[in-house]
């Protein structure tokens, strides 16, 4: 269990300062809360970003219209 907020939450990652879950992560007694989707999204994308790297047009069976690397 986490200590909430008080100042509604971290404001583009900047940590304000009399809030008590804010001065928990300031003065290192505890880690951020890690959101289980953002680590499935990143393995994802790797996936992603691998397939593309490793299409090649000669080998493949990408179809009549290939609009690999058109952009």
């Amino acid at each position: 269990m986490t200590t909430k907020h008080t100042c509604g939450g971290p404001k583009f990652g900047r940590l304000t300062a009399g809030c008590p879950s804010c001065d928990e992560l300031l003065s290192g007694s505890r880690a951020p809360v890690k959101q289980a989707w953002r680590a499935s999204y990143a393995r994802q994308e790797q996936a992603r970003i691998h397939a593309i790297r490793a299409h090649n047009c000669k080998t493949s069976n990408c179809g009549p219209v290939c609009t690999a690397f058109d952009w």
